[in-house]
């Protein structure tokens, strides 16, 4: 009878959590508000990863090189998702902020604000993408066959940053005003529209034969781009307390400031993240060449797709953290981390398991040339053995950032990859002959170093002293 009430509250919770109204997360239970928001975001992302895969399998089919032009793109994307995180970061620390302190005005003239700054500057990286696509890859060192199928495909998914941009911003903003739902729906909507149309425009239907790999990057385009489209219609004609109105236009520098105070570490946080994957990027494909790289980025697609619903979680504790320090209740943020980082720990831990004991068959899925697959194989293994401590130093790492710390997390960042991890897969590289294994295991020392840092400055408790 107790399992049977038990099942049912956790069914009513999930239903609640999928309605998509914003909540004010300063009172009540802890566990509960930490469920109602993580839910959503775990199915957001959870499915933002079925669709890397999905896209990854039907661009696998195009062979070696399309894998690689996937890689090298993507790594180089990364620059875009940490500017759209470092925004949204700030965003949702802003407006979670003043949501706490029931200043709602504020907190939709900070929305707009964000919007207008990331339109300014996904202009500006659109541009340079486009005109110097075939540098950027041979930069990444791709190969001039690999450069001329896949310069298109860079073009197309760096012309069209923007959809990528608002998705990932306008997302933070929902998630600061406790609507995980909606940023669950948006992202939805994109993801299955993209998932339709990928194997559409890559392959074609009927008589017509499709675009290849162009294709993969216009469905992309579009599914994010729909996304955008419900995002903008419910922020200017939802329900939900963030409204953007044309008086909220007008430029505010103290609110611009604010952003920018908070944006730039956190973007800066994620482009030092990022940037040591396209440096690592690029030695994988030194040491062992196109196939290695094409085995690495499999391996990489899958393990997103486990770590991106810990973000849910990480996300939730940012959100609970800026709405209590908000509504001045600093040991209830405190509180909710604790309990957010022990529920992902127990997460990754067994995700870490799956990748060590069925590597073999997660990467044979997608691929089934001998090479490919030994490479993807030791990558999902020796990478994946760190997850538990991936998933405190998310935990942590969202919760300065959510709390208005962007800071710190940036500096623990930047020695966790660029003092530890880069060095030792350089010195592997070049100075032993221990192999991809000894580069790929670079990645576990430098995330678990990262994790113990996080850990030590959460629990020195200056973050609850922090205004934004």
């Amino acid at each position: 009878m107790q399992i049977s009430t038990k099942i049912n509250a956790f069914l009513k919770l999930i239903k609640t959590s999928l309605q998509g109204e914003e909540r004010d997360y300063t009172q009540g239970s802890i566990n509960q508000a930490i469920f109602l928001l993580a839910i959503p975001m775990i199915l957001e992302l959870s499915l933002e990863s079925v669709f890397a895969l999905v896209d990854m399998y039907f661009v696998g089919k195009l062979g070696h090189n399309a894998i690689a032009v996937v890689a090298y793109t993507e790594s180089m994307v990364t620059m875009v998702y940490s500017l759209a995180i470092g925004l949204s970061t700030a965003a949702t620390a802003i407006i979670a902020r003043r949501v706490g302190e029931k200043d709602l005005q504020g907190a939709s003239k900070s929305a707009l604000q964000s919007i207008i700054i990331s339109l300014v500057l996904s202009a500006l990286i659109g541009i340079f993408g486009y005109l110097y696509a075939p540098q950027m890859l041979r930069f990444m060192g791709a190969s001039d066959d690999v450069i001329k199928q896949g310069v298109g495909f860079t073009q197309i998914m760096f012309g069209f940053n923007v959809v990528i941009m608002l998705l990932f911003l306008i997302n933070g903003i929902f998630r600061g005003a406790g609507n995980a739902a909606l940023a669950m729906k948006s992202l939805w909507i994109a993801s299955i529209t993209n998932i339709i149309l990928v194997p559409v425009l890559i392959y074609g239907i009927g008589p017509w034969q499709g675009w290849g790999l162009e294709g993969a990057a216009i469905a992309t385009c579009i599914g994010r781009g729909s996304g955008v489209l419900y995002q903008i219609y419910h922020l200017f004609y939802g329900k939900g307390m963030i409204k953007l109105t044309i008086q909220n236009l007008a430029p505010d520098l103290h609110v611009i400031k604010s952003i920018f105070n908070l944006a730039w570490p956190a973007t800066f946080q994620f482009i030092i993240a990022s940037g040591s994957w396209i440096f690592l990027t690029r030695i994988v494909a030194e040491s062992g060449g196109t196939e290695a790289s094409a085995g690495y980025q499999i391996a990489i697609r899958n393990i997103i797709f486990f770590i991106l619903p810990a973000w849910g979680l990480s996300n939730a504790a940012a959100t609970l953290v800026g709405q209590n320090l908000g509504a001045k209740l600093p040991d209830r943020a405190e509180k909710s981390v604790y309990l957010a980082t022990k529920y992902n720990a127990i997460f990754m831990g067994i995700v870490s398991l799956i990748f060590i004991f069925l590597s073999s068959p997660i990467i044979g899925f997608f691929t089934t040339e001998p090479s490919v697959h030994s490479v993807g194989v030791k990558a999902l293994q020796i990478i994946g053995a760190g997850f538990i401590f991936y998933g405190i130093g998310m935990v942590m790492i969202q919760s300065l950032n959510g709390a208005g710390d962007t800071c710190t997390p940036t500096w623990i960042n930047f020695i966790g990859f660029w003092i530890i991890q880069i060095p030792l897969a350089y010195y592997f590289m070049y100075y032993t002959d221990f192999g991809l294994e000894a580069i790929f295991s670079a990645v576990p020392l430098a995330e678990t170093g990262i994790a113990i840092a996080a850990f030590y400055v959460f629990r020195s408790g200056k973050w609850k002293k922090i205004q934004v």
